[in-house]
């Protein structure tokens, strides 16, 4: 499973990109949300991946926040939604704004989003608002004062969550280090903080 990527941006369009690692061109569909946070063509990126797999294909959905990532994985859970209705629900409205809805059970938001009717609002409502947490949603990393520090909290999250720590926790962990932590220019130090609040 492919759970992010560093490369650089060769192809950019508004749901399609192509990031080339060593070489390496990967297909990865992005939402509108996602999209105008990216960088010119020959920068580098670092995106959050989900990996979908289904019979004979496998497909990548790049999210420039581990938080969208998140919010795009608890919509796919929801019966009768898949990865690319999810992608286009996250291109109708900002991850935020889909939280809010879906918390104070806004069905009039929800069904302003293209492709989602009053039966699909209702049923993301009933699925997801015991996932989606504003309090989480409010608790953003100090850490992103710079492009540099921001993906150094990105990186120090997916190594947490690859190491087995749920999504949330590692979240928490991390924003707390970024708060906290004395040096927050290098991964290794956000990192070894992040480790240390998680093993209290």
């Amino acid at each position: 499973m492919i759970a992010s990527l560093r490369g650089i941006i060769i192809f950019k369009s508004t749901h399609y990109i192509i990031v080339e690692v060593q070489g390496v061109g990967y297909g990865v569909y992005v939402s509108l949300s996602t999209f105008y946070k990216l960088p010119e063509i020959g920068d580098t990126v670092f995106l959050n991946i989900h990996t979908y797999v289904k019979e004979d294909l496998i497909h990548l959905f790049g999210f420039f926040s581990p938080e969208e990532k998140q919010i795009f994985q608890n919509i796919i859970s929801v019966s009768g939604i898949g990865p690319r209705l999810a992608v286009n629900i996250l291109s109708g409205i900002s991850p935020e704004d889909l939280t809010d809805a879906i918390a104070s059970k806004n069905t009039t938001i929800l069904t302003a989003i293209p492709g989602v009717g009053p039966k699909m609002a209702d049923r993301l409502i009933f699925m997801l608002k015991d996932k989606l947490s504003l309090t989480a949603r409010k608790e953003t990393a100090v850490c992103r004062r710079s492009t540099d520090n921001e993906v150094f909290a990105d990186d120090a999250l997916s190594a947490l969550i690859n190491l087995g720590y749920k999504p949330a926790v590692a979240k928490k962990a991390v924003d707390r280090a970024c708060k906290e932590c004395k040096d927050r220019s290098t991964l290794k130090a956000i990192l070894t903080e992040s480790l240390k609040y998680l093993s209290q």
